[in-house]
C-alpha cells in the first residue's frame, strides 16, 4: 500500500494519475472546500495549523487501521496550512483501490479518523471591519 501524506502552503492542485495497475477499478477523489460561512456568520476564509509529524505518524496508523476492512492500493492525502480563502480547497484525498466500494468506504472513514483527532487546528478568519465603522 502506497501513501502519499502531504502538508503544503500553497494552494492545492493535483494532475491526474494513472493507476499504478491495471487491477485498480476504481479512483476516489475528495476535494474538502473552505465555505464562506462558517455557522451564521461570513467569513473570509480559515487558518490552519498543524503539528506535522505527528498528524503523519497519526494518519499513517489510521490508513494502516482501515485497510484492514477496506483494502485499497493507494492514498494521496495533501492538507493546506496557514490561510485558505473561501471557495479554495484545504485538503485533497486521492485512494485507489480494486473496487469503488472499498475506495468509498476508506475515505468517508478516513476523514472521520482525521477530523476526529489528527493535530490539525483551523482558525476563522473574518472579514475586516473598515475604519470608521
Amino acid at each position: 500500500m502506497d501513501y502519499r501524506i502531504e502538508f503544503t502552503h500553497a494552494a492545492i492542485s493535483h494532475e491526474p494519475a494513472p493507476p499504478a495497475s491495471l487491477e485498480i477499478g476504481s479512483v476516489v477523489e475528495f476535494h474538502g472546500i473552505v465555505r464562506q460561512t462558517e455557522g451564521t456568520e461570513i467569513i473570509d476564509g480559515l487558518y490552519y495549523e498543524a503539528h506535522e509529524e505527528m498528524a503523519r505518524r497519526l494518519l499513517t496508523r489510521h490508513f494502516d487501521g482501515l485497510l484492514r476492512d477496506h483494502p485499497v492500493a493507494g492514498v494521496h492525502f495533501i492538507h493546506r496550512l496557514g490561510f485558505v480563502p473561501a471557495g479554495e480547497a484545504s485538503l485533497y484525498i486521492r485512494v485507489a483501490s480494486r473496487h469503488r466500494a472499498e475506495g468509498l468506504s476508506f475515505l468517508a472513514e478516513g476523514v472521520n479518523l482525521l477530523k476526529r483527532d489528527v493535530p490539525i487546528w483551523k482558525n476563522v478568519r473574518r472579514p475586516e471591519t473598515p475604519p470608521g465603522v
